[in-house]
């Protein structure tokens, strides 16, 4: 594919300018002109995702606009005030305009509820990224990628988005200013402006994300209360944990010691990633890492989940073990260990399942941070 273009506009020779010719030495011209000539040979080899990047003004803009112009995505309107899932085309099912939204790491439904103009930037971002996927389901190019967000923020959200794409099947290509997304959205090609320069990748592991996990006092909720998506109550007795990234609180856990038919045991009892920090598994390290904190007691560490995507990675998971498959429990047939646990959370009005942590323990780190 070979992009070229010249952008030609009339230079209106007004004393503002003709003073700016004289101050800085530039040579009057009649017209100010811009030559593109690009060549993109992306359609001799398999990709889902491709960036094009480069400082602002040297012409990525322009040459996906050339190459991509139906499929370029600059931003979208959104519905003033009805809630951010009311700006996805009709024909779309709520599973399905949820399923996109947890996909690409925005798995938060308060958040859903709101309109676009008042969520976060990261939030933002991802809610668009997700409509670009509803609408442009071949291949969707994004301008100004990650350019609104801290660059935290960009890295993780990037990763994300592409595990997303690549997941489903799916074209995405990133256009953005930003060269340090490139080793987190691990695209298959880049092409670097305003040189042109193509080249292909191998994909390769994104960067670890090093998590430092703390034991925080129950105070430390209220950062993360508004995103959960059953109610904002922390139990008086709960343990409580933050997992923190480069500094910053990305996700909260909490275990709960309960009592059932035989015995004691330890139940998880709220578990909240931030969306900034969804899609790349937070939540899901930190859940593991409290079940290993607990067992440590000599006590079981039991959990009941509804989140569709924890389901489905404690289903393959060797740390977990499915006690009771996802559907609907009733208090009132329910004579197991974990009744008191679904009557605590309400957990009988909604699709759940329940696991238990089979891990391995972590005997050190639980003296450390006071468990044992």
């Amino acid at each position: 594919m070979l992009i070229e273009c010249h952008l030609s506009v009339p230079v209106v020779k007004t004393p503002r300018l003709l003073q700016l010719f004289g101050l800085f030495d530039v040579p009057p011209t009649e017209r100010s002109e811009h030559k593109l000539r690009v060549e993109l040979p992306i359609e001799g080899f398999p990709w889902n995702i491709g960036l094009v990047v480069g400082p602002s003004g040297s012409g990525k803009s322009t040459l996906a606009r050339q190459a991509f112009g139906a499929n370029l995505v600059t931003g979208f309107e959104w519905p003033e005030d009805k809630s951010l899932v009311d700006g996805f085309p009709k024909e779309m099912g709520i599973k399905e305009i949820t399923g996109l939204l947890s996909s690409v790491g925005f798995s938060s439904p308060p958040s859903w509820l709101r309109p676009f103009r008042v969520l976060s930037n990261g939030e933002m971002f991802r809610a668009t990224i997700a409509r670009a996927m509803a609408e442009s389901p071949d291949l969707a190019v994004i301008d100004e990628f990650t350019s609104v967000v801290d660059r935290t923020v960009a890295q993780i959200g990037s990763a994300a988005v592409a595990k997303s794409v690549r997941r489903a099947g799916r074209k995405l290509i990133a256009v953005s200013c930003h060269a340090d997304i490139a080793e987190w959205l691990d695209p298959d090609w880049i092409c670097e402006m305003p040189s042109g320069t193509f080249t292909r990748r191998l994909l390769r592991r994104r960067p670890a994300i090093e998590l430092e996990i703390v034991r925080v006092d129950k105070a430390a909720w209220s950062l993360f209360a508004a995103h959960h998506y059953l109610n904002t109550s922390l139990h008086v007795a709960a343990k409580c944990f933050v997992a923190l990234v480069m500094g910053r609180p990305a996700a909260f856990a909490s275990a709960l010691h309960s009592t059932g038919g035989s015995g004691s045991y330890w139940r998880e009892h709220r578990t909240v990633c931030l969306p900034d920090f969804q899609g790349v598994g937070i939540g899901n390290a930190l859940s593991e890492f409290v079940g290993s904190l607990m067992i440590c007691t000599g006590k079981r560490y039991m959990s009941t989940t509804g989140n569709p995507a924890m389901i489905a990675h404690r289903s393959k998971s060797p740390l977990w073990k499915m006690k009771r498959k996802p559907g609907l429990v009733r208090n009132d047939v329910v004579k197991t260990e974990q009744a008191s646990s679904y009557a605590v959370t309400r957990a009988t009005n909604r699709y759940t399942a329940g696991f238990e942590y089979i891990g391995p323990s972590r005997r050190e780190e639980a003296k450390r941070l006071g468990v044992i």
